[in-house]
């Protein structure tokens, strides 16, 4: 039973904590769209995609006017475009053109962004995976609402290193050819089926024909209860921590379920990540600052960040009995103010970043390097990211943007909730020679628990 004082305290949160719930994300099959011929697969995925996601919009904006929820996005995520496109495809050019269609689509029905351009090449890439991936460049710069993701890893099977390496290359050219294309283009280790969070949502095979997944967010709420918890032991901060979690998860719970019963879809999962934003006051560094550190990336930030995520997982898993996707805590430069003051700061480095990514979420997101950062550099740092997620049996990502023209400490802007990020050094010894290396580094050897 829900009383008084938690309507009162759920408004609190969202009118001076920035609580929100931050996509309501449709997950789609089109397996039943396959075809041999191009352009009937087009037309099939656009008539799949407009019939079934034709009333998320409208129903998503019903919910947070009757329940005063703000539902800053309303998304897609489709199965990935490599497996439906296989028989049809039978070069780049034809995959950019079911990405135009795609971003046709996503026009048409009014989301923000539909995900799933992607392939899950961790063990081996298909002609069609390598086609999909070297057309990326050309497919993002010809959309607006298309996200990429490719899956190079997993603790099952390793990590494919050509794809590794074609993807420092990807993401070079993306870069040239589009301004914001790299922030629509995430590189994974162990990639969830049901993540509603983009650049990097895709519909598994393993799901149904549909599911709605929820993506709440309280990075401010969270932020407002440890700054209550001023000297406290670390026992009392958990449980603080905890219990918010607890309280920001329900609120995804609620406009999950109401979502599913209006649009007649399954409930899926509802994703507990700390999602930030640009706006002050909904930082996950401002969090780790509560905590007693001057910057994000100070001494004790992996230790501080470790301790977050993990009893907001533990307040959300009992919240809800389908917690799943990323969940946890984000830690993406461009998004968060205080990541970017941390970095201005000299206190946030990348090689920081990456050890905080050990404990987080997701990994390496949103951060802006130098233009001229060569192809073979952007790979080694994904290696090293994918490596941790394999190592780990966790999910890892890389969301890496080259800043055309720019060096460091210049800004890098991309606008709306991509937000704008200083460009930050990277490492300039060489690992070409290493990148070059042909084949697959092994999964370890705790992989093979059966």
């Amino acid at each position: 039973m829900i009383n008084i004082f938690e309507v009162n305290e759920t408004n609190k949160m969202i009118e001076k904590e920035n609580l929100d719930v931050r996509t309501i994300t449709m997950g789609i099959s089109l397996l039943d769209c396959v075809s041999d011929d191009i352009t009937r697969l087009c037309d099939r995925i656009y008539d799949r995609i407009t019939k079934t996601a034709g009333d998320l919009v409208s129903v998503g904006n019903k919910i947070e006017l009757e329940f005063g929820i703000p539902i800053v996005n309303k998304r897609i995520s489709i199965t990935p475009v490599a497996i439906i496109g296989a028989g049809a495809a039978k070069g780049q050019d034809d995959f950019v053109k079911i990405a135009m269609m795609l971003d046709r689509a996503a026009r048409e029905v009014g989301v923000n962004f539909l995900g799933g351009y992607s392939a899950l090449v961790s063990k081996g890439m298909t002609s069609a995976d390598r086609n999909l991936i070297r057309s990326i460049p050309d497919a993002l710069a010809s959309t607006e609402l298309v996200c990429s993701s490719v899956n190079v890893g997993s603790t099952r099977c390793g990590i494919d290193m050509d794809a590794v390496r074609m993807m420092g290359t990807i993401i070079k050219e993306t870069s040239e050819k589009s301004d914001v294309g790299p922030a629509k283009l995430v590189v994974f280790c162990n990639a969830p089926d049901d993540n509603p969070f983009m650049a990097g949502a895709f519909f598994g095979v393993t799901e149904g024909d549909t599911a709605i997944n929820v993506g709440v967010s309280g990075p401010g709420v969270v932020r407002r209860a440890v700054a209550k918890c001023k000297g406290a032991g670390f026992e009392e901060l958990c449980e603080t921590i905890k219990k918010t979690a607890f309280k920001v998860t329900r609120v995804g719970q609620l406009v999950a379920k109401e979502a599913s019963l209006r649009l007649n879809v399954p409930f899926g999962i509802v994703d507990l990540s700390l999602a930030p934003t640009p706006a002050i006051g909904d930082s996950v560094a401002d969090i780790l600052c509560e905590m007693g550190l001057e910057y994000a990336g100070a001494p004790g930030s992996t230790a501080a960040l470790a301790m977050l995520n993990d009893q907001v997982k533990k307040g959300g898993v009992m919240a809800s009995s389908y917690v799943g996707g990323l969940s946890g805590a984000f830690i993406p430069v461009s998004e968060d103010q205080g990541m970017i003051d941390a970095v201005n700061a000299g206190a946030l480095t990348i090689e920081k970043l990456e050890a905080m990514t050990c404990v987080c979420s997701v990994g390496l997101d949103m951060i802006a390097i130098p233009g001229d950062t060569g192809a073979s550099t952007i790979s080694g740092i994904i290696a090293d990211e994918m490596a941790i997620g394999m190592v780990n049996q966790k999910t890892t990502a890389v969301r890496l943007c080259p800043a055309k023209g720019k060096g460091v400490g210049e800004m890098a802007e991309y606008g709306g909730l991509l937000g704008r990020a200083p460009v930050i050094a990277v490492n300039k010894a060489s690992c070409e020679e290493f990148i070059n290396r042909k084949g697959r580094i092994p999964a370890p050897i705790h992989s093979f628990k059966n």
